[in-house]
């Protein structure tokens, strides 16, 4: 049990920079710490679980929005758990988006490499010339033709 720690304290054990900590405080995400005699702040376990929590969150890229959600979720356990599923699934479909763009842009970049296999001036290499051609809004080996 870790009670009476500085916002310094409480960032060491979590991994958390300070002024994170702050933020979360003004954005309602943390509840206010009591202040300690000269002034501090003083967090407790309540504070370093939420914070975990949040952390938690944040690496799996749950928005602030959506973890201000979950929170509300941890408050009312007597809700249903089917938006908590909903909030996931929304969330597994944003990554999913992303992975099949960056597929694309690794073929992309295949593509491009692919243009250039040996060692020869910058002016004769095919990397370069493709992509001063796409900046031409010409074809590209990268991205095809514009039509």
């Amino acid at each position: 049990m870790k009670t009476g720690m500085r916002i310094s304290e409480l960032g060491a054990a979590t991994g958390v920079d300070t002024e994170t900590i702050r933020y979360y405080e003004k954005a309602g995400l943390l509840p206010a710490p009591a202040r300690s005699a000269n002034g501090y702040r003083s967090y407790g376990d309540v504070h370093l679980e939420r914070l975990a929590f949040i952390r938690h969150c944040r690496a799996l890229d749950i928005s602030l929005a959506d973890t201000r959600r979950l929170l509300d979720f941890l408050a009312h356990p007597e809700a249903d758990c089917g938006d908590i599923d909903q909030l996931i699934d929304a969330q597994l479909a944003r990554v999913q988006a992303r992975l099949a763009s960056m597929q694309a842009l690794e073929q992309q970049l295949l593509a491009l490499r692919g243009q250039c296999g040996e060692h020869r001036c910058a002016r004769d290499c095919g990397i370069l010339q493709e992509l001063v051609a796409a900046a031409h809004g010409e074809a590209c080996a990268c991205h095809g033709s514009r039509t």
